[in-house]
């Protein structure tokens, strides 16, 4: 047995995927997601995601363009993955009933200020600061579970007398209730997705027809800028005028401005190219090229960004262009029916163990909070030299509005290239989003929310989580970590390792080579993110020249972030000269 034992540790059989020889290890890779596929897709409506809407006829809008509601995508289903239809669930239902005896156990004051306190910033230096905007920035395109006021109800945390929180008990409202809950009252919690749940740019372009007719020129399909470049304030929030300006802050008015002006330059060729076509027309096709030149910026560049390990590296260009790439892909037009081959782009949809929704795990798992910074040095592209220096809340809400019409967007996207967001990890936690005070007046200890909000919505803690992904549970805290401290300050908070919150698993696991979040984390992502593209049809089946044009294809296929960067800021040029993925750090101007 220890020969065969020793043979099959020579070829990775007994390792885990990323120890793996790397061709063996993409095998397994592909492996796992297609056991997560059928086991770990969940659907919680009620009824068919019909809606009620009639068949789209052959050449309406609603066959050729994206829908602001997500309406029409699966043309058989035209409900699916629309706003305001309910999350999914990775894990089965009966595993997704909110703990409510246990909702308020451990306290999650004590979680936030034991185990998520920043004491000194622990920086993430594989990553430039664009990577923690960018994330958010993408996150406002795919799930928003509402408003979060008193109306829904509050939860009461008790404080300890000790805590120096301002009133007594602290308030956390309740996520916003399913407007349409279930006849059926032994089925789970269920909540709806403000926002659609596909790729489709719908932060920028909205989710309601309301805002996507306000962003937008009505002329020559564009969106609204001023003469500045940067985007017009909106009276009614005196925030930028976009569709997303939830928990605003600099970081998502630089990339909501770059990709609201990557639109309208994307309008202008295209209007050059076809000047017989009217605003919609422009307007539609530019927003196709936009969103899916969005999606492939995040598949082969953040996630390998973020994810520096080369198995992962690989794996996300297999996703996006298959093995064979886009240049064989073209000669042999029959790859695209093979999603190893000639990738997930251009194959055929498939919705695989469910109908499409973005999940309440999928959530949980980007909770990265932890990447944002306290303090923001801005530094000129000319010279180096500090321009000035800011807080995070003197860059947040409002405040944001200040500091881009007082400082050039070219040196705030010099500065975040060459500055780190912070790792994902135990006491790296923001300590002004431990403190966060809104413009409406309200403050929150939003650690203390994201840890509420898990158990609120029947997310699993940690070890349940795990195993439900098949991985084995961790049976210790120093098995989990190899940080000592964080070993005895998790066992202080948790006692046992079964009662550990999966957001303090996350943060406190041990990572593989080349990673920035944590494997648990990585089991879902590997799913999610495939299945956002495998079940689009605009980036399968009508990923085609007829949709997007040829030159759509072909600059989503030239293009990515550093080029986006260079169009609209050539300044840059100097300090991303030599830099192949723009979320690594940029060279400093001396």
């Amino acid at each position: 047995m220890g020969l065969i034992s020793a043979i099959r540790n020579l070829f990775g059989r007994n390792k885990p995927w990323y120890e793996q020889p790397r061709l063996k290890a993409m095998r397994s890779l592909i492996e796992i997601r297609n056991a997560l596929r059928k086991e770990n897709l969940h659907d919680t409506e009620d009824a068919p995601l019909t809606g009620g809407l009639p068949p789209a006829a052959p050449d309406s809008p609603q066959r050729k363009y994206r829908q602001t509601e997500g309406t029409y995508n699966d043309l058989k289903f035209p409900k699916m993955g629309a706003v305001d239809t309910r999350f999914g669930r990775n894990f089965p239902l009966k595993d997704t009933r909110p703990d409510s005896a246990n909702l308020m156990n451990p306290n999650p004051r004590l979680v936030s200020k034991v185990l998520l306190t920043r004491h000194s910033f622990q920086p993430a230096t594989i990553l430039n600061l664009l990577a923690a905007a960018w994330i958010q920035f993408q996150v406002h395109d795919w799930f928003s579970h509402g408003k979060t006021d008193a109306a829904n109800g509050e939860f009461e945390i008790p404080l300890d007398a000790a805590d120096n929180w301002p009133k007594r008990p602290m308030r956390v409202p309740k996520t916003e209730p399913d407007a349409h809950p279930s006849p059926d009252a032994s089925r789970r919690p269920t909540f709806t997705n403000h926002v659609t749940h596909w790729w489709d740019g719908s932060q920028i372009y909205g989710s309601h027809k309301t805002i996507a007719a306000k962003v937008r020129t009505a002329q020559d399909g564009k969106l609204k800028t001023t003469a500045g470049g940067i985007l017009p304030l909106d009276d009614q929030t005196g925030l930028d005028l976009t569709a997303i300006v939830d928990n605003w802050w600099i970081g998502l008015s630089m990339l909501h401005t770059l990709f609201t002006l990557e639109h309208n330059a994307i309008a202008t060729e295209l209007k050059r190219r076809n000047p017989q076509w009217d605003d919609e027309q422009l307007f539609q096709t530019a927003r196709l090229i936009n969103a899916a030149l969005m999606a492939k910026i995040h598949t082969i560049e953040w996630t390998p960004g973020i994810l520096p390990n080369p198995i992962v590296q690989l794996a996300m260009r297999v996703n996006w262009r298959g093995i064979a790439g886009e240049k064989l892909q073209q000669l042999f037009p029959g790859l695209d029916d093979n999603e190893l081959l000639g990738g997930i782009i251009g194959s055929h949809a498939e919705h695989h163990a469910a109908p499409y929704a973005l999940t309440e795990e999928f959530v949980s798992v980007y909770r990265m909070h932890p990447l944002i910074p306290d303090e923001y040095s801005v530094r000129s592209v000319v010279d180096g030299n500090e321009i000035t220096h800011f807080a995070f809340p003197e860059v947040s809400g409002k405040n944001a509005r200040k500091v881009t019409e007082t400082l050039r967007m070219q040196d705030l996207f010099y500065s975040f290239g060459i500055a780190h967001p912070g790792a994902i990890c135990l006491h790296n936690y923001p300590k002004h989003l431990q403190n966060l005070h809104m413009d409406d007046g309200r403050t929150f200890d939003l650690a203390v929310v994201d840890i509420l909000r898990d158990r609120e919505r029947g997310v699993p803690r940690y070890n349940q989580f795990r195993e439900l992904l098949r991985l084995p549970r961790v049976k210790s805290f120093e098995e989990l970590t190899d940080n000592p401290q964080w070993a005895a300050e998790l066992k202080s908070v948790y006692g046992e390792i079964d009662e550990m919150d999966l957001m303090a698993g996350l943060y406190a696991e041990k990572l593989p080579p080349g990673f920035g979040f944590s494997e648990t984390a990585f089991r879902v992502f590997i799913l999610m993110a495939s299945r956002r593209l495998k079940s689009d049809r605009f980036y399968t089946d009508d990923y085609t020249k007829e949709i997007y044009t040829q030159w759509g294809l072909d600059y989503i296929e030239d293009n990515g972030l550093k080029s986006v960067l260079l169009r609209h800021y050539p300044e840059l040029s100097v300090a991303l000269e030599g830099v192949e993925n723009p979320f690594a750090p940029w060279k400093k101007v001396r």
